[in-house]
């Protein structure tokens, strides 16, 4: 029991003195802020609000020879819809198809125009005259005469009528004087007679009555191969629908590549 009260005596004489050192330290510490160096510095205030709210609002004046770019052009470029695609589609296949028919019909009118020149030669060669003289000279031999053809009873005037569609305008597929291509025009100007010709110019180097050559041609004579066609004028001369550049035209023989058929309807 003495012991327990020795040791709180101890205690409450020892807690005074551990605060009697805190005003020293304090104190020196107080005594030490005295050697401080203080500095101060002012700024400007940077938020002053403008009193001209037009500052800003200037014109300026711009060279005139400045390139400042542009929007360049405003042209929008015109798309095709699904409808005209079909359709350009479709002329296209009509077309290759006509110029499949026509190579087809011009190795047909080739074979036949072969067939009715042999034909013709052998006709020749029977009014060829059979009687001879023993004694009479060579030179009174008779030759064999080429055959004659009909005249076209339309001919001329066939022509004539062609002549006046001179510049028509060339379209492929084309039936009408608004445009036409080759085979189409000689069927439209044949059609305008009360003749119905096929659509195709080798088809058409079939129709009507072989003419064995240019020299026994007439106007209206139909000049076609598989490739092309035309109505003969007279003078080595024919009038075609040419191309889309040139249109319908006249022209001599030599648009013919290769040989053709001389053809004459009655």
């Amino acid at each position: 029991m003495k012991r327990s009260i020795s040791i709180t005596a101890a205690a409450a004489l020892a807690i005074p003195m551990l605060f009697m050192g805190v005003p020293a330290a304090v104190a020196d510490d107080a005594a030490s802020s005295s050697d401080y160096i203080v500095s101060t510095r002012s700024f400007p205030k940077v938020n002053t609000a403008k009193t001209d709210f037009f500052a800003e609002a200037t014109s300026t004046d711009v060279e005139d020879d400045s390139n400042w770019g542009g929007l360049g052009s405003m042209d929008v470029p015109q798309t095709k819809s699904q409808t005209e695609k079909d359709a350009e589609k479709k002329a296209q296949e009509e077309e290759q198809a006509c110029k499949d028919a026509e190579a087809a019909a011009a190795a047909e009118a080739a074979a036949r125009l072969e067939r009715e020149q042999a034909e013709a030669a052998s006709r020749s060669q029977e009014r060829e005259p059979i009687q001879q003289q023993e004694a009479a000279p060579a030179e009174q031999q008779q030759t064999a005469a080429a055959p004659e053809v009909p005249a076209s009873k339309n001919g001329a005037s066939i022509a004539a009528y062609a002549q006046k569609f001179i510049g028509a305008p060339y379209v492929a597929g084309g039936t009408t004087p608004a445009g036409w291509d080759c085979s189409g025009f000689v069927q439209y100007v044949f059609a305008q007679f009360g003749i119905n010709l096929p659509r195709t110019s080798g088809a058409q180097a079939g129709v009507g009555v072989a003419v064995p050559s240019l020299a026994q041609a007439q106007p209206g004579d139909i000049l076609a191969n598989g490739m092309h066609a035309a109505i003969y004028i007279g003078n080595g001369m024919v009038i075609n629908a040419l191309n889309p550049a040139q249109g319908t035209q006249i022209t001599d023989t030599s648009v013919f590549y290769g040989g053709y058929s001389i053809r004459r309807v009655l």
